[in-house]
């Protein structure tokens, strides 16, 4: 095996935000641009031979090319054992599954996923690459400051020259000291989705009569939901739409919400609707959960699955606890409460639920953002949610709303919105954001749309685990009555900057747990942009999406 090693200077835009590194795509076809950042990569998980490394990526324009590159790279820097889905497939969460699980029952030392998870595909599109550690999650920050670091001192990589190998063939592939294993991407994420959910319970929902529809947008978990909901619990075929994943989604924009998730949105709030609609996005880790003509707000859901957790096989012995990202509403604090159980408020971003379930502190996660999850894997779960959602419909025999509008009777309602301005200009960004820390010390006490401000802050997180402290997570306003406005800038995005406002009510008089979201946060929504002053900073007299 001959080893090259490539002389090369550093790119000064290689700090992973979020949930990774997410450019164009154009950006990771530049020569180097990516080796570069993969190389940094390599040197801080510092695998050792005989490690296990996971890769593949929601099948984005740009993913095969990528993971050879990646293959000969790893080849290159002494690692021996890759495992790789089959054509350079695998979701988010089965990847993480399969780095807990690995593989002869050996757990891999960490992964590599290429996704930019909601974003668009295609050669004009988005591309992402993050490092996930070996307990499945995103790497935590104090990697990515140090992988960062590495790559902006980096000057030159390593590659190797191996025989030409077939991504689409499953089985063990000899590439010099390179073993490479490619496997079903569906199968073990399949088996354990049946050690969790009733699945008899469902099959018997579903010969009731009892109908679905299923959006994989043309992304990544269009082959898990037809190996599990049409196969496995015999759904008809067809109940998956848009199931083979394409480079560019379709040309869609693979973000489970009601924007962009339109042709099940029709479908569900129309004549003929089915009694349970669901959709993921690029890499299948979010979800968006609907019943006939009702939608359900993520931090709704979260709570529901909370509240109902005992119905589900893989949840009957209770929770140890639950958490949420700051901005998400704090329904589930109400149900956490109630069980007596704790509730931790974290930033926004994953990787800060890993410390809390590695520590057995909670079994059920969410964000606002459509993702929910537990500590079967450490990334949210799209399809997860689906199948708990249908376990709890099972179990209880009532529909989607029903069961909704019974939690709000029973915990009160959290009228939720979240503003989104995609695209702004950085500078009107960071203005709008300084616009409010400069507010902070005269915020408390005064009147906001008939409320009084309580307390404002810029969120600060410190891990009750490792007392790793996060600062500057969002800026908070909250309210006497309980209600809140929360001002952050989104990581997720590659053009601009993507502010989101996030404003919240809490309701527990019964007559008016059933006003219509818009009207109930009216007075909150001008509030929010009155005094962050958005429309002037921006020019934006209208946010991009509305969830």
């Amino acid at each position: 095996m001959v080893v090259k090693t490539v002389p090369t200077s550093p790119f000064a835009d290689q700090r992973p935000g979020t949930s990774g590194l997410r450019k164009r795509t154009t950006v990771f076809q530049q020569p180097h641009y990516l080796e570069n950042f993969v190389q940094a990569v390599l040197d801080e998980a510092a695998l050792q031979p005989g490690q296990t490394l996971v890769l593949g990526g929601d099948g984005r324009f740009h993913n095969r090319e990528a993971i050879h590159t990646i293959v000969r790279m790893a080849a290159a820097n002494g690692i021996t054992h890759v495992v790789v889905g089959r054509g350079g497939l695998l979701s988010t969460p089965a990847a993480s599954h399969l780095i807990r699980r690995g593989v002869n029952g050996q757990p891999a030392a960490g992964g590599i996923i290429l996704s930019a998870s909601h974003n668009p595909g295609g050669a004009d599109g988005d591309f992402g690459i993050k490092y996930n550690t070996g307990n499945g999650g995103p790497a935590p920050e104090a990697f990515t400051n140090r992988l960062a670091e590495r790559a902006g001192s980096l000057t030159a990589y390593r590659v190797a020259e191996l025989p030409a190998f077939d991504l689409d063939v499953l089985g063990t592939h000899t590439l010099g000291s390179l073993t490479l294993e490619v496997v079903d991407p569906v199968v073990a994420y399949a088996q354990l989705m049946e050690q969790l959910f009733d699945f008899g319970a469902i099959r018997a929902l579903l010969t009731r009569g009892f109908t679905l529809r299923f959006d994989a947008m043309h992304a990544i978990t269009g082959p898990y939901a037809v190996e599990i909901l049409e196969r496995r619990l015999g759904a008809p075929a067809g109940t998956v739409i848009n199931a083979v994943p394409l480079p560019d989604f379709g040309g869609g924009h693979p973000d489970p919400n009601l924007t962009y998730a339109h042709e099940l949105v029709e479908e569900l709030f129309g004549e003929q609707a089915p009694d349970f609609g669901a959709a993921s996005d690029g890499d299948g880790d979010r979800n968006m959960i609907l019943g006939r003509r009702f939608f359900v707000t993520p931090s709704d859901s979260l709570a529901v699955l909370a509240a109902n957790a005992t119905l589900v096989p893989g949840y009957r012995e209770g929770l140890a606890g639950v958490a949420r990202s700051m901005p998400t509403s704090a329904a589930v604090d109400v149900v956490a409460e109630r069980l007596g159980i704790p509730c931790f408020e974290t930033p926004t971003g994953w990787k800060f639920f890993g410390n809390l379930l590695d520590a057995g502190r909670i079994t059920l996660c969410g964000e606002e953002s459509f993702g929910t999850g537990s500590n079967h894997v450490r990334e949210k779960d799209g399809l997860w949610a689906v199948l708990f959602w249908l376990n709890i419909v099972a179990a209880r025999g009532e529909s989607v709303e029903q069961i909704v509008r019974g939690h709000w009777a029973e915990y009160g309602r959290n009228f939720y919105t979240r503003y989104d301005y995609e695209a702004v200009p950085s500078d009107a960004a960071n203005a709008v954001m300084a616009g409010l820390r400069a507010q902070l010390d005269s915020l408390p006490g005064r009147t906001l749309a008939g409320r009084v401000v309580s307390q404002a802050d810029d969120f600060a997180y410190t891990d009750p685990v490792d007392g790793a402290v996060s600062r500057q997570q969002g800026i908070r306003l909250l309210f006497q009555d309980g209600a809140r406005i929360v001002f952050r800038l989104s990581g997720t995005g590659t053009e601009g900057a993507t502010i989101r406002v996030y404003i919240e009510s809490r309701e527990t008089n019964v007559e008016r747990l059933g006003l219509d979201t818009a009207s109930a946060l009216a007075d909150l929504v001008d509030a929010a942009l009155t005094v962050s002053a958005l429309r002037e900073h921006t020019g934006r007299s209208e946010p991009t999406v509305i969830t």
